[in-house]
């Protein structure tokens, strides 16, 4: 597959809804179909492009935008860019819409009962029970997007099944040759 005309594929969802683990996935479908792909997962863009902010509402739109601008400067260029962050705000995100010429919204779903259950480091329980701070969908608003172009769920989907969700959105729109013109 030969991508020449890039675009964005930005995950939202709050913490442990599957939004890495489905760009890594993605990552290696693209990259085996030979395109060019640049992955932009929140916390390793917080430690090396955003080190310092801190979790206000002002540092996290800071945050975002910052992985809306290298999205555009990689997808304008042919990448095929996937994003993997919270980005708990609406009005932001659709900032960062609006700097893409093509930018796919993609919805990773899961309730907060689910999120605490299967959550190792106890982070949500921390939050719930007010040792933590600032955590988004507990004491930080969450704004889920109203119009997404996919939105899968970890709760009652495989990550498998959110796979061909998203890949078979992705060829039915152009965004990826199919599997059999790719070969």
């Amino acid at each position: 597959m030969s991508n020449k005309k890039g675009f964005t594929l930005w995950f939202t969802g709050l913490s442990g809804s599957g939004k890495s683990t489905l760009s890594r996935m993605i990552e290696g479908e693209l990259r085996q179909r030979g395109a060019s792909v640049e992955v932009l997962d929140g916390d390793e863009v917080r430690e090396n492009l955003s080190k310092g902010l801190g979790f206000s509402k002002e540092d996290r739109d800071t945050n975002v935008r910052r992985i809306g601008y290298v999205a555009k400067l990689l997808s304008r260029n042919g990448a095929a860019v996937i994003t993997a962050a919270i980005s708990p705000y609406a009005e932001v995100r659709d900032q960062c819409r609006l700097m893409s010429r093509s930018f796919v919204e993609v919805y990773a779903e899961c309730s907060i009962d689910e999120l605490t259950r299967r959550d190792v480091k106890g982070l949500y329980a921390k939050a719930i029970s007010g040792e933590i701070k600032n955590f988004t969908g507990i004491s930080d608003p969450y704004e889920a997007p109203e119009n997404a172009e996919i939105t899968v769920n970890s709760e009652t989907q495989t990550a498998e099944e959110s796979l061909a969700i998203i890949m078979g959105y992705l060829e039915e729109n152009g965004h990826i040759a199919g599997v059999a013109a790719s070969a």
